[in-house]
């Protein structure tokens, strides 16, 4: 029964905190909206989740981002040059449409994508504290 509940949680575990970590990494992309030859990133959220469920770890690994230059301050897990979130590789979105300065955000697809997650980690947040309310009713006499 324990294990049950311990793989339940641990699943809404690594789900909120993969799409926390997604919603870091669209803000870095709306964050350098105007910065020159900035390339947008995203990831695969189901692949994300498959890869960090297979790896039975417990947490998942801090996200790690490339440093394209050697005065960007160093992370404080090592460096993983392609970057990842849950063990899937950060992908480059694909561009809709070009700019002169070398950006590949969209700040429609940005924003969008911003909000989405953050619905889906709300509506995730939300099943979780239902479920827990409903066995901490079960539980209890009366």
């Amino acid at each position: 029964m324990v294990s049950k509940l311990d793989d339940f949680f641990r699943f809404n575990e690594m789900a909120l905190n993969l799409r926390a970590q997604r919603q870091q990494v669209l803000a870095s992309n709306i964050a350098n909206a105007d910065t020159p030859n900035y390339k947008a990133r995203d990831v695969n959220f189901a692949d994300a989740l498959q890869n960090a469920l297979d790896s039975k770890s417990t947490t998942l690994p801090p996200l790690q981002l490339a440093r394209t230059s050697a005065a960007h301050v160093a992370a404080t897990a090592p460096d993983n040059s392609a970057g990842s979130l849950g063990g899937s590789p950060l992908l480059y979105r694909t561009v809709t449409q070009g700019s002169v300065d070398g950006n590949t955000v969209d700040m429609d697809v940005e924003r969008n994508q911003f909000l989405d997650n953050g619905i889906r980690y709300e509506a995730g947040v939300t099943a979780v504290n239902g479920q827990i309310k409903a066995m901490i009713n079960a539980i209890q006499p009366g």
